[in-house]
């Protein structure tokens, strides 16, 4: 018997893989743009974090194919281009956007005794904490 998921967790689990979408192609982006003395490293990162966003997607795209829900495709906005604190500022807030958003499918996908996706997403929550921390600390914040 397939699990069901309520309506507005599936949807939560929709915004999740759509910020998910634009951190891949955000962070890809900034990989390839990034210029000046810290380039290369900063390049490395970016890279590093967009794969992790990918994973990220994946699997939240299967929990949602098991609940027989299709995963948008539709990516949140796009921010790309500026020099490297506002690639990093606008990662930083996409970060940020996911954490707030990871805190309330938790507590969702909890008050629908739906410990799989509980757990999914405290996994997550944990890298994209790693992500915000790697980025504040880039910022010098």
């Amino acid at each position: 018997m397939v699990q069901k998921a309520s309506p507005k967790l599936t949807e939560m689990l929709n915004q999740a893989i759509a910020g998910e979408l634009q951190a891949i192609v955000q962070y890809m982006w900034h990989h390839i743009m990034v210029k000046g003395m810290d380039s290369a490293s900063l390049s490395e990162v970016f890279e590093e974090v967009a794969m992790d966003e990918m994973k990220h997607a994946e699997k939240i795209a299967e929990r949602l194919f098991y609940f027989d829900v299709n995963p948008t495709i539709k990516p949140n906005p796009i921010a790309v281009g500026g020099d490297p604190t506002q690639m990093l500022k606008a990662d930083t807030k996409a970060e940020e956007e996911a954490i707030t958003l990871y805190k309330d499918i938790i507590k969702q996908a909890a008050s629908e005794h739906d410990e799989t996706t509980r757990l999914l997403f405290e996994e997550i929550l944990s890298e994209e904490e790693k992500h915000h921390d790697t980025f504040t600390t880039l910022l010098g914040e």
